[in-house]
């Protein structure tokens, strides 16, 4: 009799020190930072602006060979099927370039603006910061070209071999790449406010997630495509491609989370190791 309090509140502190641990706190944060609906408006904001613009990017750009679509294929990792539908779906990029008016093009960088305002405005909860004033929106279309240009040398890269090296290199070569802009793209989104290092950690943890969604994208989504493409027609490789966006909103944001809390971490060891060194008295 006298073991059953015990045996009754042994889950109890297991739940409690599961809510406490890294991974809890991250969860609460990601629940609280309502991180799917904000990944949903990411890839709702991605689609409707980013996409089009980079259409028009990918069109101007002698070397992008099928343009967007082969940007796109190559991100998600299909096959030669279904980079067929998604080729066919965007069309040739020569047609895009020609029949784009300079007020479509305007409104396209304005979109792209709103859409860089949507990913600072959650960097900031994620660091329970205040919004940034009016007078920094200028960051928006700095972060707005500094992705145009990482998603040019991303898609750029010519397609390594099947030697073990060449492999290596290319996924050593997207992972760094990924993490600069994470690194860089948080900074400037804070406008300073937040330090390097402690932006580092959710910069690794975005890039390792992203390279993680990108082989997901080849066991789920290239299969996804080529039998939608059947079923549904051209929207049903949308469908697909929405899907993956949400993907990339919930790596992009939950990277955040993480970061922060294993700064958090890391930085409450560290001062406890130092209190053990230097006990008050």
């Amino acid at each position: 009799m006298s073991n059953e309090p015990a045996r009754t509140h042994r889950p109890l502190r297991l739940w409690r020190r599961l809510a406490q641990s890294p991974l809890g706190v991250g969860w609460n944060r990601g629940r609280d930072l309502e991180l799917m609906h904000r990944a949903m408006g990411f890839a709702a904001l991605g689609f409707v602006t980013l996409v089009p613009l980079l259409i028009v990017v990918a069109a101007t750009d002698p070397a992008s060979g099928q343009g967007f679509a082969r940007w796109l294929s190559q991100a998600l990792g299909v096959a030669e099927s279904s980079q067929d539908e998604v080729e066919r779906l965007f069309g040739v990029p020569g047609q895009a370039l020609q029949r784009t008016t300079a007020f479509g093009i305007a409104a396209l960088v304005v979109f792209g603006l709103t859409f860089g305002s949507a990913v600072q405005t959650t960097y900031e909860k994620v660091w329970d910061l205040p919004a940034a004033r009016w007078h920094t929106m200028w960051r928006h279309a700095v972060w707005l070209a500094m992705l145009i240009v990482y998603l040019l040398a991303f898609v750029s890269t010519p397609l390594p071999g099947d030697s073990v090296p060449n492999s290596l290199l290319a996924v050593v070569g997207d992972l760094a790449g990924t993490l600069l802009f994470f690194w860089v793209s948080q900074r400037v989104l804070l406008c300073g406010r937040v330090r390097w290092r402690a932006l580092l950690p959710g910069a690794v943890a975005t890039a390792v997630a992203m390279a993680g969604l990108r082989v997901f994208s080849q066991l789920v989504f290239s299969p996804l495509i080529a039998s939608n493409a059947v079923t549904y027609g051209p929207f049903g490789v949308v469908l697909v491609i929405q899907s993956w966006l949400v993907g990339v909103g919930v790596v992009v944001y939950g990277g955040a989370i993480a970061g922060r809390v294993a700064h958090e971490v890391w930085t409450g060891r560290r001062l406890s190791r130092r209190e053990e060194r230097h006990p008050e008295g």
